[in-house]
């Protein structure tokens, strides 16, 4: 059975060490050749648009920009619709690499067989 990582990342820059950690561990799992979906919700969406993650800096922490990148990269990065509508956000706001889908989406990625999912 093929094991997958779904990785829901629910904070922005009011909890800097746990969006770093999301994204870390997301990164890390593409890197080592596990299957990624990283879900932004909440102040997180904003990390899928142009120079938000490069106005972010944590001691000790990869650089979010270059972290975003590597997810944006494998097209790994979903932003959650109503967050999205809320923020004003379309599809062309966000990074390539980036889209925008519903609950019913994340619920069939976070219930899919071998699929481990981790909320930040």
């Amino acid at each position: 059975m093929s094991r997958s990582l779904v990785v829901k990342i629910t904070v922005g820059p009011e909890r800097l060490e746990a969006l770093s950690q999301g994204l870390t561990v997301a990164s890390t799992a593409l890197a080592s050749a596990v299957p990624v979906s990283v879900w932004l919700t909440g102040d997180a969406t904003y990390l899928a648009t142009p120079g938000y993650a490069e106005g972010l800096a944590l001691p000790h922490a990869a650089p979010f920009a270059d972290l975003r990148d590597a997810l944006l990269g494998a097209e790994a990065v979903t932003v959650c619709t109503q967050c999205a509508a809320r923020r004003s956000l379309e599809p062309a706001d966000l990074l390539p690499g980036a889209r925008i889908a519903g609950a019913a989406t994340l619920v069939e990625e976070v219930l899919a067989e071998g699929a481990q999912a981790l909320v930040y």
